[in-house]
């Protein structure tokens, strides 16, 4: 009997340690913002819209490290480098960057803001090893609140990210 348990909780470690290995390296870069409302383009982003944004990468980076189905890497070694680029438009750089620090797959987001009642988020996911984008996904968003984007994350999240048997990770 002892020596079936013992042998079941090896094998239990064995496979907790396998899953864990295979989790895939994943570089999570800071949302941007897009804005082309006339309110931005009269007074520039606003202070709640930039801590909205810095939260959306902070934000995504946790709630991926704690699906336990992706192992995310730090960006902060890059991070100046990769704020003077527009990853959006950049034909792919983030896969550039994503492979200096060992990751397999690059998300990129960004907020897009055509007024105060009409924004959409968007991201992106790209294959390091191919360039190849894998997932490319956008929520559209009715208010700009901290309510409106938390719940346009938690959507590409669990809708997309991390959804069973469909999503990416």
């Amino acid at each position: 009997m002892w020596n079936r348990t013992l042998i079941a909780l090896t094998l239990a470690s064995t496979v907790a340690t396998a899953v864990h290995a295979a989790e895939p390296k994943v570089a999570v870069f800071d949302f941007e913002f897009v804005d082309t409302s006339v309110e931005g383009a009269a007074n520039g982003p606003r202070i709640d819209e930039k801590e909205r944004l810095a939260w959306l990468g902070s934000e995504m980076r946790r709630r991926l490290a704690q699906s336990g189905r992706a192992e995310i890497v730090d960006v902060a070694s890059i991070a100046g480098r990769v704020h003077a680029r527009n990853l959006r438009t950049c034909g792919g750089c983030d896969a550039d960057f994503a492979s200096e620090l060992g990751a397999r797959y690059s998300i990129t987001g960004w907020v897009q803001k055509v007024s105060n009642l009409i924004l959409n988020m968007n991201i992106l996911v790209r294959d390091v090893g191919t360039g190849d984008v894998v997932l490319s996904k956008s929520v559209d968003m009715r208010g700009n609140t901290d309510e409106s984007w938390s719940r346009a994350l938690d959507w590409l999240v669990r809708r997309y990210l991390l959804a069973p048997n469909e999503g990416v990770f």
